[in-house]
């Protein structure tokens, strides 16, 4: 078994040319030995790059659009008390910094393990980190904010801006284990995920007028795969400039096998907003990157949060509305097909137990969940701008989805906040399995602190959870961003 090294709180102050550099007493990132790890810049989005494929001392350590490769994977040895070196898994060195000046070309050189070479890991906002050299007590940045592949990484005054902070990906094990950290994608709320055809794909809230989705082999790859415009909503007079809370569900309908794009939009209006609809795209085939055609409005008066349950042979719509007087609640409907709603709509959960009631009364973004023929709905309660949303759980007890006594609604959450890994308001999730199918993952949004809103800032994190004896799920605990997880099985 690995040996985590917990990188412990932050200095008092750092030696810097006479120069006092204070650093934040935060949560101090977690790296491991013998996990190769990629550094992307959060201002730039491109990776510390051994530049030309180097291996001789003194070559220059630059920026580069990331792929991957050795020389842009990086291992942490321990030189004790909190400071690192970071070896080129290509060529064997360690990152040096000749001087203490502002404006120093960043290079690699021999191990010699000397305070040029050591660094020490503080923490930013959103799961970034800093690194400090020990010799300078700088921060290691990319020069002049430049976004340009074969930019130059330097050091400068610590002072947590954008391009001194760096996401660490962690690849894999030396022993062939690939591995991951959180956030997979930053402002990334409402995410929905699906693993297809040897690709992971993501959709999130984008709050504009298109609709995107990235795609990766990996799960690391998706913090930094770009987004992919699938859909603009601009001249459409319905929904036309705020999508969010996306889902796409491949459905074997009338036209075939074909991804059914669940989303919400309404008109740009401030504040909360009235005009809030549901729309279905439908794909020409069965790539969930399409390309995709508009083909339904559903329904005509506020409803957020669609998804779609199976029950059987019979479709079914959940989603969010406004509860006819009993608070925002979440509702089911049938289908005729992917796009057409059939009937009339039922109420499916309403916002009963104090703990759905702490920041406002909601039941809101139902979504599917099955197990050994258990038919079950995982819901997010309380309202999203305070620190306690959270997940709840419906279980299908009787055979009829549309009669609310048929479900049998469980006590406590299922899924809440944890302060002691600084993970707040987890919700709006969705699921999907690992690569061999052998294991389930949970996708969520969250914020990092007690004090985030319901906005952008939301980041989406993924984790592995089990099940209990009785069939339904154990989420555990919201893990701390940062922290090194192990890959989906069969990555």
């Amino acid at each position: 078994m690995m040996r985590k090294i917990l990188v412990t709180g932050a200095v008092a102050m750092l030696a810097a040319a006479g120069t006092a550099v204070a650093t934040p007493a935060a949560e101090a990132a977690t790296v491991q030995p013998n996990v190769s790890y990629v550094l992307v810049n959060r201002n730039s989005g491109k990776a510390l790059d051994v530049y030309n494929l180097a291996t001789t001392d003194g070559a220059p350590i630059n920026q580069y659009t990331r792929n991957d490769g050795a020389w842009q994977q990086w291992r942490f040895l321990d030189s004790g008390s909190g400071w690192y070196r970071l070896q080129s898994v290509h060529s064997g060195k360690v990152l040096d910094l000749p001087t203490t000046a502002d404006g120093v070309q960043l290079v690699q050189n021999t191990d010699r393990n000397d305070a040029r070479q050591q660094f020490r890991l503080a923490d930013s906002a959103g799961g970034q980190v800093r690194l400090i050299n020990r010799n300078s007590g700088k921060a290691l940045e990319v020069w002049e904010w430049s976004t340009a592949d074969g930019a130059k990484v330097s050091q400068y005054r610590d002072l947590d801006g954008a391009n001194q902070q760096w996401q660490f990906v962690a690849l894999g094990t030396g022993n062939g284990t690939r591995t991951f950290t959180n956030p997979i994608k930053r402002n990334g709320p409402d995410p929905w995920l699906q693993y297809h055809n040897g690709y992971y794909y993501l959709a999130t809230t984008t709050w504009n007028s298109t609709i995107t989705m990235r795609r990766s082999t990996t799960l690391a790859g998706l913090a930094t795969a770009p987004d992919q415009v699938i859909f603009n909503l601009s001249g459409r007079p319905n929904g036309c400039c705020n999508m969010w809370a996306p889902e796409f569900h491949l459905i074997n309908g009338p036209n075939g096998n074909r991804w059914y794009f669940y989303y919400t939009a309404g008109q740009n209006v401030p504040d909360y907003n009235p005009t809030q609809r549901l729309h279905v795209l439908e794909s020409a085939g069965t790539d969930p990157m399409g390309p995709y055609t508009f083909k339904a409005d559903l329904g005509s008066d506020w409803s957020l949060d669609a998804s779609v349950l199976k029950v059987g042979s019979s479709l079914y719509l959940m989603a969010t509305y406004g509860g006819d007087g009993a608070g925002q609640s979440n509702s089911i409907q049938r289908l005729a097909n992917p796009w057409t709603l059939q009937g009339s709509r039922a109420r499916l959960s309403s916002p009963t137990l104090s703990w759905e009631r702490q920041t406002g009364a909601v039941n809101e973004g139902p979504e599917p969940l099955y197990h050994n023929g258990k038919v079950m709905v995982v819901y997010s309660a309380s309202a999203c701008w305070g620190p306690d949303y959270k997940l709840g759980l419906l279980t299908l007890t009787g055979t009829d989805p549309m009669n609310p006594a048929h479900w049998t609604k469980k006590s406590t959450p299922v899924f809440q906040r944890s302060d002691a890994n600084g993970v707040f308001a987890p919700g709006h999730n969705g699921f999907f399995t690992s690569p061999d199918g052998t294991e389930d993952w949970i996708v969520y949004h969250a914020n990092d602190s007690a004090s985030g809103g319901c906005d952008m800032n939301r980041s989406t994190r993924a984790q592995k959870f089990t099940w209990n004896a009785d069939g339904t799920p154990n989420f555990g605990t919201p893990v701390r961003l940062g922290t090194t997880l192990t890959a989906p099985s069969g990555e």
